[in-house]
């Protein structure tokens, strides 16, 4: 049984490139000799160019690294212009050289490949830099939001440079005269399938990161949400915890925490009291219309701000009032004090005045024999006489 002959590997041409090779030689020396002065001017700019670009770079990595505070705008433009690579500012040289020096048409066409491919690189870094700045800006008032940022910097880091070198890439590729179609449909297919896989994990951590930027509270306010009443102990990348007022932990998602109704108290700027008062029925006219003003006078004598006072309603056994009053100060503590002392000055004022607290009673009439009504009490007509003859 013969053996088949095996095909010989191809070899490189070396007598077809030596031509091609010497045909680019004489076409660059070509080139250089007929635009010399051109060429000569072209390069001087291009080392001006280079040389001004480092200096802007170096300028910008020591105002980067004196900056106190990487959140302040000057810090994040600092630190994006730092990140100057090196490759980009040799290309903008060279494309400095190709656009005034009338280069042929097979190395322009290189320039600017190269070109394209530093300027998109390099802007894909200077926005990822500009990103994560002003991330970090608008949490920079925070001490507790930034230590939350930092456990989900990573991700958020690596999902700002995934996306943008993804479109740098693109970009590149559509540039070179590639198809892109197909990829860009694959990378949608795949970012829904992730998406879908971890929903749960993202719904939660950008509920943190809308909690961190949004502030509708930080660590160490009290809310309120449905029937709790908590302070807030920690924002996480996926849940809060709450400390409620019983003394019980409470964990929540963010996700499932943003869709409630969520009543900060810590913000409050005023605290409002409101009191019932309740006169007996016997409290004469023109002292009932005097009590709106008697109030009014207590609470401003206390520094709160009046609100409003008067006649509620008829109660069962009471003429009923309502006092509303404002303390300027969101500390509960404060109000419970204010509170106190208004309640306890009314009470001592009435008492002086003569005005009495109703409380709830029952009057029960008896009939006598003859049907007519016995009173529960001595009629006033018939009880003073008595009064004087006792004295």
């Amino acid at each position: 049984m013969t053996k088949p002959t095996p095909t010989p590997s191809p070899r490189l041409d070396t007598e077809a490139i030596l031509p091609r090779l010497e045909s680019y030689w004489t076409t660059l020396v070509t080139w250089v000799e007929g635009n010399a002065v051109e060429l000569g001017i072209a390069v001087a700019a291009a080392v001006v160019v280079f040389l001004l670009l480092s200096w802007l770079k170096r300028i910008a990595a020591k105002v980067a690294r004196e900056s106190e505070q990487r959140a302040e705008l000057k810090s994040i433009i600092a630190r994006t212009l730092a990140r100057t690579s090196k490759f980009f500012r040799v290309m903008v040289a060279v494309e400095v050289v190709n656009r005034y020096a009338n280069a042929p048409d097979m190395l322009t066409r290189t320039v600017d490949v190269l070109f394209t491919i530093a300027v998109t690189i390099q802007i894909a870094v200077w926005l990822r830099e500009i990103i994560l700045g002003l991330i970090e800006r608008r949490v920079s008032d925070g001490q507790h939001e930034r230590d939350t940022l930092a456990s989900a910097m990573v991700l958020i880091r690596l999902s700002v440079s995934f996306a943008l070198f993804a479109i740098a890439a693109i970009v590149i590729l559509d540039n070179l005269g590639v198809n892109v179609t197909g990829l860009i449909a694959g990378l949608g297919v795949g970012g829904i399938a992730i998406g879908l896989a971890a929903q749960g994990i993202f719904s939660d951590l950008f509920a943190a990161i809308s909690i961190i930027f949004d502030k509708p509270f930080r660590r160490g306010d009290t809310v309120t949400y449905d029937t709790t009443t908590a302070r807030v102990e920690k924002i996480g990348m996926k849940s809060t915890r709450l400390r409620a007022l019983t003394g019980e932990e409470k964990i929540i998602a963010n996700s499932k925490l943003l869709e409630k109704e969520i009543t900060n108290n810590t913000l409050t700027v005023y605290r409002r009291v409101v009191f019932p008062l309740s006169l007996v029925y016997q409290t004469p006219p023109a002292v009932a219309a005097g009590v709106p003003d008697l109030l009014k006078e207590i609470v401003e004598a206390h520094g709160s701000e009046f609100i409003r006072a008067g006649f509620s309603t008829f109660g069962p056994s009471s003429l009923d009032f309502q006092l509303v009053f404002d303390v300027n100060s969101d500390d509960v503590e404060e109000m419970f004090k204010a509170r106190h002392a208004i309640g306890i000055a009314i009470v001592e004022r009435f008492a002086r005045d003569g005005i009495e607290f109703a409380y709830p009673t029952q009057t029960t009439f008896t009939a006598a024999p003859d049907g007519t009504l016995v009173m529960p009490y001595a009629p006033a007509a018939a009880a003073a006489p008595k009064a004087r003859a006792k004295g």
